[in-house]
């Protein structure tokens, strides 16, 4: 069994042997529509305003346009040669002009200086890592996805650099970008020893882990889209992620904070560098704080001002963020901490210099939180649902043509919706939605009143002549539902989507329209690597996560009727949990006691135990190895098997039954096999590309 957690596979490839080589994609051309549509964005946008290339380019002590890292085993986790048609100064018309902007932006890596005493690690990762030079040592911020791009990080900043020791890291939240690679700077002994101290957030710890485990492996599956993991860096293909180029595949790792930040105003001084902290939670993640450094006249902002509007809902799905919060937090910023500032760095992109401009900067983004917060709630309640919010709901052009508001990673429409289902939830009051036929039942039920798939088809195909790519793309879904073997509805839906992810300014966006292009004239893809628990994730899941993570996994097929009671000790801990299978849920209660247990576990290391039950013969090897110790083994073991394996490759676009989609996706791996090692997976799919063949 595997834990399925979000954060291990945030793009399709998360393993470090997964890195893959592209090739050129024949995907189809822009069509007259998609180029007079990016022609409209050269006219509407100010492109005559280069300073932020400036900007990204300000402090620069070596770039690295060539870069590539790799594992223990030669593995490429993170490169940037692929993005080099990049370099093209003209977006080409496959790109929607103001994404191509920002993605040349995000190419430029390196080190950099930000002020006296702040360096930043730029374009190793999707994330920044900043280096803050103390008296005898370092502190790091947020230290990158893997291992093996924060080590690279570190040995660059060495290399230009006095090599001082690494006396603390900050994680501003609790996102993998912002300490995966918390070993490739530190060890866990030095932390062990107090030789290292790891600050957090309040609540870091438990969000890190919580915020994705239970809806994990759905999310992992649609972060697949997202990213674009699997798409080709081409003019025609993954460009950007919005934040940055996209997600290292090295070694995720965790070290749990020494030292929480609990309250606004709380100051430490670590290596002679005074810091002070502002609280900014249920922002851009639960648990995240800002890093005022008054010496340096510099703020750390973490992810809570970029260059661009940043996501209320993430399309990989997540509990939606509160834009009240972000918006009180950010004023909080201005009133308290900017009459000092004379610089604000984050996590992502690029510094802003100057009081003014760093002013600027925070009110607008601030402005945008609020107004995205206030029109969204002014519009519902003028009856507006859901789905009609992005069409009342634009930013006025002093927010709206400001390139650090714009739409690279969250968007205006989707961040309006993300509003109304935080206030007003799924249901829009109109009771013929309220209990909905199923989407495969309504789908073919609307393609027999449109006079059947054939009638459906020509009429969206007289839709994309003229340019409709959104309507032929939503009609289309119904006939592809109502019959996934229809290649023709199939390429159609395909070539609408493309286009739209030609036009799209947001790199998800762009990232979800062409994977499931591709999803559509291929078949689901099989994942270049599969092996993603990480043992520093799984060891901090706490027992009561996991006990919910496992009832989760419950198949109702295989234990309705069925009733057991058990009871777990963890020996470290001294804790006692009573567990009680019934009714198809597991009810775990802590220092409670059974008389008669149908069975026992006592776990020698309460941390070993995600590993021990989460793992494929996890419990097996514990036992021989006495970390485990177990009465009435065969109850156990007939707890274990009611847990259900969950797909990690479902479908989407299609709505296929599992066991055909894992067919597909087994046709799929046998001609992987049979042509090319893993390393030359991603070229097979990107030849596939023009393939008119439908798995």
């Amino acid at each position: 069994m595997k834990c399925s957690l979000l954060f291990l596979v945030l793009s399709i490839s998360m393993s470090s042997n997964a890195q893959v080589k592209s090739q050129k994609v024949e995907n189809k051309p822009a069509t007259e529509f998609t180029k007079q549509a990016q022609k409209q964005v050269l006219a509407q946008l100010p492109f005559h305003d280069t300073k932020d290339f400036d900007r990204a380019r300000k402090g620069l002590v070596e770039e690295t346009p060539e870069l590539e890292i790799k594992d223990s085993k030669g593995n490429i986790v993170w490169g940037l040669k692929d993005y080099s048609f990049l370099k093209e100064q003209k977006a080409p018309d496959t790109v929607n002009p103001s994404l191509w902007r920002v993605s040349q932006i995000n190419a430029i890596a390196g080190l950099f200086k930000v002020t006296e005493g702040i360096y930043q690690i730029r374009g190793f990762d999707l994330a920044n890592m900043s280096i803050i030079e103390g008296t005898n040592g370092l502190i790091i911020i947020d230290p990158l996805t893997a291992t093996e791009t924060a080590k690279a990080g570190l040995e660059l900043y060495y290399k230009h650099r006095p090599k001082k020791p690494v006396a603390a890291v900050i994680y501003t939240h609790s996102h993998i970008d912002h300490y995966g690679g918390v070993k490739g700077v530190v060890s866990e002994a030095d932390v062990k020893n107090g030789k290292v101290k790891i600050l957090a957030p309040e609540h870091f710890l438990a969000e890190a882990v919580a915020e994705n485990v239970y809806a994990g492996n759905a999310m992992g599956r649609r972060a697949v889209y997202m990213y674009g993991a699997l798409l080709p860096r081409s003019e025609k293909g993954q460009v950007d992620g919005g934040l940055g180029k996209t997600v290292s595949v090295g070694t995720v790792t965790l070290i749990a904070p020494t030292d929480e930040i609990r309250k606004t105003g709380e100051k430490r001084t670590i290596a002679g560098v005074e810091m002070e902290f502002q609280m900014a939670p249920h922002t851009e993640a639960p648990a995240e704080m800002l890093v005022i450094f008054p010496k340096h006249k510099a703020i750390c902002a973490a992810e809570d001002v970029t260059h661009t509007l940043h996501n209320l809902y993430t399309l990989r799905g997540a509990q939606v963020r509160d834009p009240v919060s972000w918006w009180k937090t950010l004023n909080e910023t201005t009133e308290n901490y900017l009459a000092n500032t004379e610089v604000i760095f984050a996590s992502h992109h690029w510094p802003t210099w100057g009081k003014e401009e760093v002013r600027t900067l925070v009110e607008s983004q601030r402005d945008v939180y609020k107004y995205l917060n206030d029109q969204s709630l002014h519009n519902m309640n003028k009856g507006y649902v859901m789905t009609e919010l992005p069409e009342k709901v634009k930013l006025p052009a002093e927010l709206g043509n400001e390139w650090a508001n714009r739409g690279y990673y969250g968007t205006v429409n989707h961040n309006s919706k993300a509003v109304y289902q935080k206030y007003l939830g799924w249901y829009d009051s109109n009771p013929a939605h309220l209990n909905p036929l199923p989407p495969v039942e309504t789908a073919k039920r609307t393609v027999e009143f449109m006079g059947g798939e054939k009638s459906v088809i020509n009429k969206a195909r007289a839709y994309y002549k003229k340019g409709e790519y959104r309507w032929v793309a939503q009609v289309l879904t119904n006939v592809v539902y109502a019959n996934p073997n229809n290649k023709e509805a199939r390429n159609l839906q395909a070539d609408a989507l493309e286009q739209l992810g030609y036009q799209a300014e947001s790199g998800p966006w762009r990232n979800e329209y062409l994977v499931g292009a591709y999803e559509l004239r291929h078949g689901i893809p099989e994942t270049p690597g599969t092996d993603t628990s990480s043992p520093d994730m799984i060891g901090a899941m706490d027992p009561e996560m996991l006990l919910d993570f496992m009832s989760i996994r419950i198949n109702t097929n295989r234990s309705s009727g069925k009733s057991m009671k058990g009871q777990i000790h963890f020996a470290d801990t001294k804790k006692d949990y009573a567990v009680e299978l019934t009714n198809s849920v597991l009810i775990y209660t802590k220092n409670k006691k059974f008389e008669k247990p149908d069975f026992t576990l006592d776990v020698s290391n309460e941390s070993d135990f995600g590993s021990l039950l989460m793992s494929k013969g996890g419990m097996d090897v514990a036992i021989k190895d006495k970390r485990l110790k177990v009465t009435n083994e065969g109850k156990v073991k007939e707890l274990v098997a009611m847990l259900d394996d969950f797909p990690k490759m479902f479908p989407i676009v299609t709505r296929e039954s599992a066991e055909v989609a894992s067919r597909s996706k087994g046709q799929m791996s046998h001609q992987l096999r049979k042509t090319q090692d893993k390393r030359e997976a991603h070229s097979a799919y990107s030849e596939r590309e023009s393939s008119d063949e439908v798995r």
